[in-house]
């Protein structure tokens, strides 16, 4: 395992390959997970990329940090992260509340980044009704109170179905992430509205959904990407809210041919 001082946290991290050898790939998880959503795409491109993945504050084996903290706190500690290790330039993966880091930094420290991808987010995500509520049941009841709710979410009936021993798995990542994680990584969600910065996005963006995501639907990524100059949109059939668990495979075709289109002009690498 590795661990990186960050800002004021310990952070929880994982480097796949060496920098300056092949472009960079950094991930960032969606609420409630841990790095570990992301193995089945690693294992499909780490042969073409460095990759980097991490656990965000309050999640996974990063710190737990005293409350609150904000996006631009998140946006700050994977910035701190990619100095820490050298990395100058890289494509910034974000899914979910990664999506909003992803965006957030773009803001903090466009010197880092070549493009990015946003998968299943937006840059405002719910509405303080819904996140006051999600938080006071969650201080009220715990984590496992809302799991079967939050399955629904992450995927499809038919993985569901098929999946169940997997979804099990999943659920139990979800419960055991830390409460206060969890709540501060809420109220960071709810307190940001990026909808203006969209515009003043000048890396190449690739903005992804799954066709059945019940937490960002397509629609609302889709006028994300409207909101971007020059991104991309595409739909993941047959995926929830979280395609690197449900539909790795599209998603890593995806990933490579939206890299592969940038190389014509400048190749996403270590400068």
């Amino acid at each position: 395992m590795q661990f990186a001082r960050v800002n004021d946290a310990s952070i929880h991290y994982e480097l796949i390959g060496t920098p300056g050898d092949k472009p960079v790939i950094a991930f960032a998880n969606s609420l409630g997970t841990d790095f570990r959503i992301w193995r089945d795409v690693i294992v499909r491109l780490a042969d073409a990329f460095t990759i980097l993945v991490y656990d965000k504050r309050g999640h996974g084996l990063s710190d737990l940090v005293e409350a609150p903290y904000s996006i631009e706190r998140h946006a700050s500690d994977l910035a701190g992260l990619l100095d820490l290790l050298s990395i100058r330039r890289a494509v910034i993966c974000g899914l979910s509340v990664g999506g909003l880091i992803a965006q957030s930094m773009y803001r903090l420290r466009p010197d880092l980044i070549d493009a990015l991808i946003l998968c299943d987010t937006a840059p405002k995500i719910g509405s303080d009704i819904i996140w006051n509520g999600r938080i006071a049941d969650i201080e009220a009841n715990g984590l496992v109170s809302m799991a079967d709710a939050v399955m629904e979410r992450w995927f499809t009936p038919a993985f569901r179905d098929l999946e169940r021993t997997a979804v099990a798995g999943y659920a139990n990542m979800l419960v055991r992430q830390p409460k206060e994680g969890y709540v501060a990584a809420c109220a960071a969600i709810r307190d940001a509205d990026l909808t203006n910065a969209a515009s003043k996005i000048a890396v190449p963006t690739l903005c992804v959904v799954g066709d059945q995501d019940g937490a960002t639907p397509p629609d609302l990524v889709r006028s994300m990407a409207d909101l971007i100059p020059g991104a991309r949109f595409a739909i993941i059939a047959n995926a929830g809210h979280i395609p690197c668990v449900e539909q790795p495979e599209t998603l890593v075709a995806l990933i490579r041919d939206f890299i592969a289109s940038l190389s014509a002009k400048d190749p996403p690498h270590e400068r």
